[in-house]
């Protein structure tokens, strides 16, 4: 996927993807590449939310795709909406390098105590 995390805090995670690799047959960004990066963004946050004694596991991811990309990069930003106890969500924004919006997702993730391995 060729995804880099720019910056990294519970409440807002910031990276970028290349669309070439992540293309669909027509040479567009796949939906499904959006959803990976925007789980990906999303997912981390929440586990810096979660602490280092918790884990986060993704229940529900929903994206609306806006327009194609069909080359340099996308930058994705997941913006923490809700950080409780049980569960976190994200809203997850993934703009081209002219910043026009792609795609549009949200992510919430369940919080459980890390298993006993």
């Amino acid at each position: 996927m060729g995804i880099e995390y720019l910056t990294a805090t519970p409440e807002r995670v910031v990276g970028r993807m290349p669309v070439a690799g992540n293309t669909q047959p027509y040479g567009r960004l796949h939906g499904g590449a959006s959803c990976v990066f925007a789980e990906s963004l999303g997912s981390l946050g929440a586990a810096l939310h979660a602490g280092p004694d918790r884990i986060a596991l993704g229940v529900e991811i929903n994206a609306t795709h806006h327009r194609g990309a069909s080359e340099g990069w996308v930058t994705g930003v997941a913006t923490r909406a809700h950080g409780g106890a049980t569960l976190a969500t994200y809203e997850i924004v993934i703009t081209d390098e002219r910043d026009r919006r792609v795609c549009t997702a949200r992510l919430t993730c369940m919080l459980r105590d890390k298993p006993a391995i």
